[in-house]
C-alpha cells in the first residue's frame, strides 16, 4: 500500500465518485485541489482533509507576454495533438479514460 500524500492535484474531469476516492490518498490535514469547473472538491472533515477549487481567470496582458516568449523561443510548448472543436466530446472521453498523449492538446476552431 502506498503512503498518504499531503496534496492531490486533480486536473482532469472525472466522475464525482472518482474525485471523492482521491480523498483516501491524502494524509489527515492534507488538501485535495480540484481544477475542474463541473463539480466542487469534496472534503473529509473527520480527517481534516480540505477540498479546494482552483480556477484561472485569463489575463490578456499575461497571455500576450507568453506569446512573446514563445515567439522569441524562450518558452517552448510541446503540442502533442490538435483537435477540432467538433471533436471536443471525444477528447473529454479520452481524458476520462487516461488516453491523452504526453504534451499539450490544442483545441482549434475548425478542421
Amino acid at each position: 500500500m502506498s503512503r498518504p500524500v499531503d496534496v492531490v492535484l486533480n486536473l482532469a474531469p472525472v466522475e464525482p465518485e472518482q474525485l471523492a476516492a482521491l480523498l483516501g490518498l491524502i494524509r489527515p490535514g492534507g488538501v485535495l485541489v480540484n481544477t475542474t469547473v463541473w463539480m466542487p472538491a469534496p472534503t473529509d472533515e473527520e480527517r481534516d482533509v480540505r477540498g479546494i477549487d482552483l480556477f484561472v481567470h485569463s489575463d490578456a496582458e499575461q497571455l500576450s507576454h507568453l506569446v512573446e516568449l514563445v515567439d522569441r523561443g524562450e518558452l517552448r510548448v510541446e503540442v502533442a495533438r490538435r483537435v477540432p472543436l467538433a471533436e471536443l466530446p471525444a477528447l473529454h472521453a479520452d481524458a476520462a479514460a487516461g488516453a491523452l498523449p504526453s504534451g499539450k492538446v490544442v483545441v482549434t476552431p475548425g478542421d
